[in-house]
């Protein structure tokens, strides 16, 4: 086992690798911009070291600082998190290069898993189902027409590079396509550095359920439930659930079985997790996240499996400790992120909480980096904590998070709680009538 982590991410998640490891024994080292100088990860992590300035560009994301820092404090390994540099191959290698342990997949599996079209050819070679489209990227105007032709309209024309939402549009039809082609393309190039995109068939009002999954060096593959990640503002999760509730049980176990597959076909190690679509009885592979996610605690709180301490485990060469038939789901889990930014108009909210309380009681967890005088920076993502309830039923875990809900008290920000608020009580989120673009016309046809 490693005797010192050094944590290259910060706020909640830094605080959540800091528990971790303290439950493994392990040391661990933070790293912080000159903004992040008073924050919790930085208090209660063993060691730390400042790494730049506030712009993430000169600190979170630059490698050499971040690789210098886990030197000279002499740590055995480096954990990512997510977000920042957790999906970099070229981070990777410079750990590994440095004699250091990547708490996360080989950089084989980062670039393989980073670009979507050699996912979704890892995907296919496992026999997991693609939705209709390109085999790989698109070239030219014409080989696009020509595509879209073949699958039929409505489309949605991606970036190879792209994630989290960006460079994605829908396409209706022809005339749209020959409109959007090159710039979609263009904007890929800038934020991606990969002008490629591709097709595929765009399902009008599916649901996003992912599977968590986790392999180790000797061949082990097992998925650890599922999670429904529906509730989405313009592709960004909100409110997360497991189980996914209201799947008939053998479409369950068939995406179950498929992440597992995957994994166990392309030898992956570590903790990580597919993503599908789902309309109706049928579903189709997305997307594969190599890394923890911020949705993780809702699975750790129906399993009872710490994933990030299974992440160390497996990072440093342990084997699966638990065999899946072992993987048990009890009750049901909620959680929402709660986001600095104003709830109607979605704009960053950053600033100092002048008041702050988090509610408690059985059943309610929050993961948190913020405390009252703490300052929400302007400079990184928005999240500022994650309410998670677990019950025994589904019912159940709705209303004790509703009741937590209420006891928060965040003051001198606003946040998305209000929004979030109002989505729980919504009877189409009792009666599982959502998809993945139902916040947005929840939200258009909402009155004011």
């Amino acid at each position: 086992m490693f005797r010192k982590v050094l944590i290259a991410n910060r706020g909640e998640i830094a605080m959540r690798v800091i528990r971790a490891c303290r439950e493994l024994d392990i040391r661990t080292v933070a790293v912080y911009s000159e903004a992040d100088r008073h924050a919790l990860h930085v208090r209660f992590a063993d060691e730390s070291v400042c790494i730049g300035p506030p712009p993430a560009r000169q600190s979170y994301l630059n490698i050499p600082a971040v690789i210098s820092a886990a030197d000279i404090t002499r740590s055995d390994a480096v954990h990512p998190g997510y977000g920042f540099l957790a999906e970099n191959a070229t981070f990777a290698e410079a750990v590994n290069a440095h004699g250091m342990t990547f708490i996360g997949p080989s950089p084989e599996h980062l670039r393989q898993f980073g670009d979507k079209l050699s996912a979704k050819a890892a995907a296919r070679a496992a026999g997991l189902p693609l939705l209709p489209g390109s085999h790989g990227a698109v070239e030219s105007l014409d080989e696009c027409v020509e595509v879209a032709r073949l699958v039929g309209f409505p489309l949605m024309l991606k970036a190879a590079a792209g994630g989290g939402g960006k460079g994605m549009r829908v396409v209706e039809d022809e005339e749209t396509l020959r409109k959007v082609f090159a710039v979609t393309s263009a904007e890929a190039m800038a934020a991606f550095g990969s002008g490629a995109v591709f097709l595929e068939r765009f399902l009008r009002a599916p649901r996003h359920i992912e599977v968590q999954f986790a392999g180790d060096r000797f061949g082990a593959a097992v998925h650890i439930g599922e999670r429904d990640c529906s509730m989405q503002r313009r592709h960004q999760k909100i409110i997360e659930e497991a189980p996914a509730p209201n799947l008939n049980e053998d479409l369950r176990d068939r995406i179950r079985a498929a992440a597992a597959r995957l994994v166990a076909s392309t030898g992956y190690v570590t903790v990580g997790t597919c993503e599908f679509l789902v309309e109706g009885d049928e579903f189709h592979f997305l997307e594969v996240n190599p890394r923890i996610q911020v949705e993780h605690p809702v699975t750790e709180m129906v399993t009872g499996i710490d994933l990030v301490q299974l992440q160390i485990r497996l990072a440093a060469g342990e084997p699966m400790p638990f065999a899946q038939s072992e993987v048990r789901m009890r009750g049901h889990a909620i959680e929402i992120r709660v986001n600095a930014e104003d709830p109607w108009k979605f704009t960053p909210s950053p600033g100092k909480i002048t008041g702050y309380h988090a509610p408690g009681g059985p059943g309610i967890r929050v993961d948190s980096s913020v405390h009252e005088g703490a300052m929400v920076q302007p400079y990184y993502d928005s999240l500022a904590a994650k309410i998670i309830a677990h019950a025994p039923d589904r019912e159940g875990a709705i209303r004790k998070l509703l009741g937590a809900m209420d006891e928060v008290v965040i003051e001198g920000i606003r946040t998305s709680l209000p929004l979030q608020r109002l989505l729980l009580a919504d009877p189409a989120f009792s009666g599982v009538r959502f998809h993945t673009r139902f916040i947005d016309e929840w939200l258009k046809n909402r009155p004011g």
